[in-house]
């Protein structure tokens, strides 16, 4: 019998805690139901940042909710299959939790990942190219110990209630800018793909964060963009030689056709 052909999956911004405990919950369940469907063909999986709207681990405490995710991503890491957790401008606070209690391996930057004869750029994207000014000064001043430490002297009703809050109205004021496509001179992820391959040749440039479903091909390189699952419920697959945009739609995996 023929063993079953191995994928590396990747996926961004579930945004799970928002924008409210219902909807999350649903997209929760919705989640761990494609984890289900792919287990068994997964080799690694990539979460490439804002998986969560809102994380920050205090010594003993972290936020509550997320068992079935965690349950479910617990027993895929028991499985033997490797499962990478990039930090999104939303998480960017995750410490050591998910690597002590689930195995995965954290990245704080980009991974250039080498499967067979191709090249793979994984970045969530926040804070990368030429914009984004507001990204990239959250960035420098969130990520900094100093202010981490400042926020873990807060008690966690407090701390939590108001993080989660603040990011809850970022969101909601990038949506309706997120879902507009101006063609590829406007994408600033893609213009950075562009840039950093001529320095640094990779065969793709797979970031999150713009939360549109893009697949761009150039003569050089392709740039995609996994989309988000607020709307789109889109990832990445690659079988080793290329990669695809598909989309979760009704406990089914189908192309994604812009729909």
């Amino acid at each position: 019998m023929n063993a079953q052909k191995k994928y590396h999956y990747f996926v961004s911004d579930l945004h799970l805690g928002a924008p409210n405990a219902k909807q999350s919950r649903e997209r929760e369940l919705a989640f761990v139901a494609w984890l289900d469907h792919i287990q068994n063909s997964a080799e690694a999986i990539y979460l490439l940042g804002d998986i969560f709207d809102f994380w920050f681990e205090y010594k003993t405490v972290i936020p509550k909710g997320y068992t079935r995710l965690f349950g479910k991503l617990a027993a895929l890491t028991d499985q033997g299959i490797e499962l990478h957790f990039f930090k999104g401008n939303h998480d960017m606070w995750v410490k050591d939790y998910f690597e002590q209690e689930l195995a995965m391996t954290i990245h704080s930057h980009h991974l250039s990942l080498k499967i067979d004869n191709k090249l793979l750029y994984l970045h969530h994207g926040d804070g990368l190219g030429p914009g984004d000014y507001k990204s990239k000064l959250i960035k420098f001043i969130f990520r900094s110990p100093l202010c981490q430490w400042m926020f873990a002297r807060l008690h966690p009703n407090f701390g939590i209630g108001l993080a989660s809050l603040l990011s809850l109205r970022s969101r909601a004021k990038g949506g309706k800018k997120d879902a507009v496509y101006n063609g590829p001179n406007h994408e600033w992820l893609y213009e950075y793909a562009q840039t950093k391959h001529e320095q640094d040749p990779h065969d793709y440039f797979i970031f999150g964060h713009r939360h549109l479903p893009l697949f761009l091909p150039s003569e050089q390189t392709t740039y995609i963009n996994l989309g988000d699952w607020l709307q789109y419920q889109t990832f990445g697959r690659f079988d080793g030689q290329s990669v695809e945009l598909l989309q979760w739609h009704q406990n089914e995996v189908r192309t994604y056709n812009g729909n």
